[in-house]
């Protein structure tokens, strides 16, 4: 597809998209080839509501008050262009040692080798963003050198001052520390921000690279 990015239809672009495959080892993942962008966050963040509302598909992405699919790393295709990767959630403590240790593993290996992988998508809850764990997951990514986009989840929950606040923090943050990135507040009950992501996460599958660091501003 050699659409123009700058006239794609972005909302069309993730409507089409289709579970693939789950896998729950990093053996089970397809050929390591095309292009995959990656969603990943701490359980209660947001992940799979922010994932149906980016494809219009309500039940796309699993989501629970409790670890299911999650616990897995799933697959949906979008057309020839790739495929949206859905990482386990994690933080959840009602979860055994072992299984902590698993999900801990894979999201290891799957975000230091996958060269499919163009791009993560990190979600954090806005009141509660860069915690211990989303740290962690940066010192894993950030050093391969590939974007990040941000979205600050559930930004309804705080007044526009204190988003604006928060967006600006996040992004200072990450940019000492070397990071390509978005950063764009994100509500899946208000649709905040969903234009935005679907921009910033559709222009990976083009295989684009964001030459400067940006932000979605108030």
């Amino acid at each position: 597809m050699n659409i123009p990015v700058e006239k794609t239809n972005w909302e069309a672009f993730f409507q089409r998209a289709q579970f693939h495959i789950t896998v729950d080892a990093y053996a089970g993942l397809p050929p390591d080839q095309g292009i995959e962008v990656a969603f990943a966050g701490r359980s209660n963040a947001g992940k799979s509501s922010a994932i149906n509302v980016l494809t219009q598909r309500n039940r796309l992405a699993f989501s629970s008050k409790t670890p299911g699919r999650t616990q897995h790393i799933n697959y949906f295709s979008v057309g020839e262009e790739g495929f949206l990767v859905d990482l386990p959630g994690y933080g959840y403590a009602e979860v055994p040692k072992a299984v902590k240790l698993h999900w801990q593993r894979l999201l290891a290996d799957y975000l230091a080798t996958r060269e499919a992988l163009k791009g993560l998508v990190l979600l954090m809850d806005i009141r509660h963003p860069l915690t211990t764990l989303d740290e962690q997951l940066l010192e894993w990514f950030l050093p391969r050198q590939k974007p990040v986009i941000v979205l600050l989840t559930k930004s309804d929950k705080l007044g526009r001052s204190a988003r604006a606040q928060t967006v600006r923090s996040v992004r200072q943050a990450l940019v000492e520390r070397g990071a390509t990135l978005t950063v764009i507040p994100f509500s899946s009950l208000d649709r905040e921000g969903l234009e935005p992501a679907r921009q910033a996460v559709g222009k990976l599958f083009r295989e684009e690279r964001p030459d400067q660091v940006i932000s979605a501003e108030f």
